[in-house]
């Protein structure tokens, strides 16, 4: 299968009010391996659904090992927290010494990807295979050849015999100076009566009466002093400084030796380097997988069916933004089913009766499952497809000097221009925007062009007529059909204005029933007028014109 290279599914509008973007933002990924890819996330073009259904079979791996090992998840999760991004310095190892805050960090990296190993490894688990890491065990035994496995870096001594070498010698010439120093601090101690602290140094007061005898001795330097007190320090003699003149030279041997054991451990990372940058590859991987399992878990999503040929079916489906604002006032969402397939279908129905919101739901479903995310449904089916767009209200085009309708033609124009075989086409209330009359015709005309292309299109309007073409599939909200009005009055007749919207509103039923009667004309919007107060002439007058 291949895939053009430039190929999107949907464009940045599409991806917000479908819900896409939500999901994502949603998805608690730990790693920065994790974050790139889910930045990078690409969808499943038709073609792929044998990919698809093996990245689903990954997902529910992962689910099954969340749900069997909490505590090893958990763990795992720990040692993702502790990771940062250095594929950067893995990639310097190729052409640079590293320092030893890089070096710092490739053991840290691989300390970590010791511990995935084993929560990757083990067959207990049943990890995909596709996120069990390299084994780089060798390399860890390079930068950590004393096989402490403790989080810490120094050029230590068993990189190198000559660097030991080096070391002891500086140690001893120190330890040489710090006996002429204590030989000496003993001599003024006699000499003068002044006791010098271990660090050589005494912090004396200005008032004191030793202050002008220690400022006079020879051996001792003043190195600070405020308005009350002053520190004076020993001085090195000739044989200390003679001693200090050997460890700057092995100084600058030793910088020597530790630059080619850094070379060393650079080009022994550079070695690894693509093992490295796979096993980041694997963890980002990784830690998406788990993310997903967690959010599918926690939402009560489900996998679902993907089938070749075109179409979008979901039983009890459930638009996760609405329903989570939903549940935080305490109220429960009402799922709703849909089948659609080539050819044009139109909901229909009063505002508030969740149309919208069902538009939004149907590419929900689909964009979700083709981006490789369960769905929220309690069953699914999804054809994938080549192209999928959303036409809705947009006030940024407004904001830009368009009307609400030139921005929308302006729009529709676009995504008809750039549709192919396969595409879903969502179209919310076109041509709300200008009189009923050509309101109605425009949308007409659009189902007459979209109805003779392999395209899946789901539009909403208020214009019933659009439905008496020929093909057309009526989808209709039902809204107040099955409301117990005297009850529903009752709840109404002391509610202020805020609340009589907050009631109906419960009372509505937002499933989606097929229109059969051509002539089946709802009166939902008759009807909340009716409760909401409206004259009882002007409700009757508006009767006498639907036929």
């Amino acid at each position: 299968m291949i895939v053009k290279s430039n190929w999107r599914l949907a464009n940045v509008k599409t991806r917000r009010e479908t819900g896409l973007d939500y999901v994502i933002q949603n998805i608690n990924l730990i790693t920065p391996f994790g974050k790139k890819q889910l930045k990078d996330l690409k969808a499943f073009p038709p073609g792929m659904e044998a990919e698809l259904n093996e990245e689903f079979d990954r997902v529910e791996k992962m689910i099954t090992y969340i749900k069997e090992n909490q505590k090893k998840a958990t763990q795992l999760s720990e040692v993702f927290m502790e990771m940062k991004d250095t594929t950067l310095t893995v990639e310097r190892s190729r052409t640079d010494i590293l320092s030893v805050v890089e070096l710092y960090e490739m053991k840290s990296l691989l300390l970590q990807m010791r511990q995935v190993l084993k929560f990757t490894a083990t067959e207990d688990f049943n990890i995909p295979k596709a996120f069990v890491l390299e084994d780089t065990e060798s390399l860890l035994d390079e930068l950590d050849p004393s096989g402490d496995r403790l989080n810490t870096f120094y050029i230590y001594d068993e990189f190198s015999a000559k660097l030991h070498e080096l070391r002891v010698k500086k140690h001893d010439f120190e330890i040489l100076i710090r006996k002429s120093q204590k030989k000496r601090r003993e001599e003024i101690r006699k000499e003068y009566g002044i006791q010098l602290t271990p660090k050589f140094d005494i912090v004396v007061a200005k008032s004191h009466a030793d202050y002008d005898k220690i400022l006079n001795i020879s051996d001792l330097e003043l190195v600070d002093q405020d308005y009350m007190s002053a520190t004076f320090q020993l001085k090195l003699n000739d044989e200390a400084y003679a001693y200090m003149g050997k460890i700057e030279e092995l100084n600058g041997e030793i910088e020597v030796e530790e630059e080619l054991i850094r070379k060393d451990l650079s080009e022994k990372i550079a070695q690894y380097s693509d093992v490295l940058l796979e096993n980041c590859t694997k963890i980002g991987a990784l830690d998406l997988a788990l993310a997903k399992a967690y959010f599918f878990i926690e939402r009560n999503l489900t996998r679902p069916e993907i089938v070749a040929e075109h179409v979008i079916e979901f039983i009890d489906g459930r638009n996760l933004a609405v329903e989570e604002v939903v549940k935080k006032k305490g109220k429960e969402y009402c799922p709703v089913s849909l089948s659609l397939r080539d050819g044009v279908t139109v909901i229909t129905g009063a505002n508030m009766g969740g149309k919208t919101i069902s538009l939004k739901l149907a590419g929900q479903v689909a964009i979700l499952a083709q981006y490789g995310f369960f769905v929220p449904a309690v069953k699914a089916k999804v054809g994938l497809s080549n192209y999928m767009q959303m036409l809705i209200g947009d006030s940024q085009s407004v904001e830009r000097g368009l009307s609400s309708f030139g921005s929308e033609m302006e729009e529709l124009k676009e995504i008809l221009d750039k549709g192919e075989d396969r595409s879903l086409i969502l179209v919310d209330e076109i041509a709300s925007g200008t009189n009923p009359t050509e309101g109605t015709a425009l949308t007409k005309s659009l189902v007459d062009y979209l109805i003779e292309r392999p395209y899946i299109s789901l539009i909403t309007t208020h214009f019933e007529t659009v439905t008496e073409r020929e093909g057309v599939v009526n989808m209709q909200v039902r809204g107040l059909a099955d409301c117990d009005f005297v009850l529903l009055g009752r709840e109404l007749q002391y509610a202020n204005r805020k609340d009589r919207i907050n009631i109906i509103s419960k009372y509505m039923d937002y499933r989606l029933c097929k229109v059969e009667n051509e002539k089946q004309v709802p009166k939902d919007a008759l009807n909340i007028a009716t409760m909401l107060g409206i004259d009882k002439v002007i409700i009757d007058g508006a009767k006498k014109y639907i036929k």
